[in-house]
């Protein structure tokens, strides 16, 4: 039966005016009943469609009874079928535009066949084995647990203070208007770490979630001109702990030795950070914005933590190629993992089995991006390459940090756990 394909199907239109005006009603030239498309150059209801195709193929020859000039109505359009075809042909329905039963027998193959491949199509499209799913749920899940975006505990840290001297490299800064949640990514530093109560190792057996370590007893920084520098180590010692508990999830990692996990953790804290800090960045104004404006970060607050602009400078540029690459939380999360997991991180004893848990999550990547970022055959190359990226900005960060660390005026601000993390880096 043709009137029961699709008005597309089998209907050709040479002028569609107001097809695609969701205003204008449609309305049937013929009767007068809502209309449902052109169908043989005309707008009708699918009931003037089927009687002027049966018509034209019947080569029907009809005689009005009245006086040849019935109003056709959707209610009466059945009485007189003489009147009804003269309509449609005064409304342009036209006989060529009518397929013949063969016509209309290769249209519903070709329909058939498009859904066949189309079906096809879904079934060969890559998908995500169910241990890989798992794997990206308990990373997301994860990142849930260890990000609150709503900053809320930013709070508890030693507050910021943003007056002081300016300094050369603070008023180049002005110029980047950047700030930053990944300050603390920039900020953290620390110099030769001493007795401590609370270390990496202790934090790794027992992580808890019960917010920052307590800070190093010290007056707030007065006349260094960092006057930053107390609240952005307490920023920096909060991530950490967060990265902490993040890496404790990654499937794998629980399993290698304490030794190989502090020292991942260790070379790649700064890294992780700078990573998780994209999330608060802003591409409008170049700025890391953590809750209320007192939490909004931006380079010239970092230079008063005591950083210089050959960190930050290629540290804004990160943030925003990174943003651009308008990443799925899913590859988020998995770039942090993998990030984490490098095999050639200083002082990683079993480096086949880190191997083997990075090499893991990369094809869990590359999978991920298959399925959902068809045509983004360089999508997981970018993102590699922001590894690489970060590799660069750690070695300047250990630079800047060490110097800050030779400044006992300094590095007494900085909390047990940063000079934990950063003090005994092998760059």
């Amino acid at each position: 039966a043709v009137s029961s394909l699709a008005p597309s199907a089998i209907s050709t239109s040479t002028q569609v005016p107001d097809e695609f005006d969701r205003n204008v009603p449609r309305i049937c030239g013929v009767c007068g009943d809502k209309a449902t498309g052109f169908h043989f150059n005309a707008m009708t209801c699918e009931g003037c469609k089927g009687f002027f195709r049966r018509s034209m193929k019947r080569k029907a020859s009809f005689t009005c009874p009245f006086n040849g000039s019935c109003t056709i109505t959707k209610d009466n359009r059945r009485h007189c079928q003489a009147c009804r075809l003269k309509r449609c042909l005064d409304i342009g329905m036209m006989k060529e535009f009518i397929l013949t039963d063969e016509e209309v027998q290769r249209k519903k193959e070709l329909i058939q066949r498009r859904k066949v491949e189309e079906a096809q199509r879904e079934v060969q499209k890559p998908q995500l084995s169910e241990e890989q799913r798992s794997i990206i749920d308990t990373l997301v899940d994860a990142h849930h647990k260890t990000y609150d975006d709503s900053y809320s505990d930013f709070s508890r840290f030693r507050p910021p203070v943003r007056e002081g001297p300016v300094t050369r490299s603070a008023s180049r800064a002005a110029s980047l208007h950047s700030l930053s949640d990944a300050s603390s990514n920039s900020f953290s530093h620390s110099p030769e770490s001493g007795d401590r109560k609370m270390n990496l190792s202790n934090m790794l057996m027992m992580y808890q979630e019960q917010g920052l370590n307590s800070s190093p007893d010290s007056k707030e920084d007065e006349g260094t001109g960092l006057s930053m520098l107390p609240h952005l180590a307490d920023l920096v010692s909060y991530s950490i702990q967060k990265v902490i508990g993040f890496a404790k999830t990654i499937p794998g990692f629980r399993e290698l030795t304490a030794e190989d996990q502090i020292a991942l953790l260790k070379s790649s804290a700064i890294e992780v950070i700078m990573l998780r800090s994209n999330q608060s960045f802003s591409l409008e104004d170049m700025s890391w914005s953590c809750g209320g404006p007192e939490f909004k970060y931006c380079v010239n607050d970092v230079t008063k933590a005591g950083h210089t602009l050959e960190l930050l400078e290629p540290l804004v540029k990160f943030q925003v190629g990174l943003k651009k690459l308008n990443l799925h939380e899913e590859e988020h999360v998995l770039l942090m993992a993998i990030c984490l997991l490098s095999p050639d991180r200083p002082g990683v004893q079993d480096h086949e089995r880190v191997e083997a848990l990075q090499d893991r999550l990369s094809e869990v990547l590359q999978a991920y991006i298959r399925a959902h970022h068809p045509g983004g055959c360089l999508l997981y190359a970018k993102m590699i390459q922001k590894l690489a990226d970060l590799r660069s900005l750690n070695e300047e960060h250990s630079k800047q940090y060490r110097s800050l660390s030779f400044q006992p005026e300094h590095s007494m601000q900085l909390t047990p756990l940063v000079l934990e993390v950063f003090g005994g880096q092998v760059t």
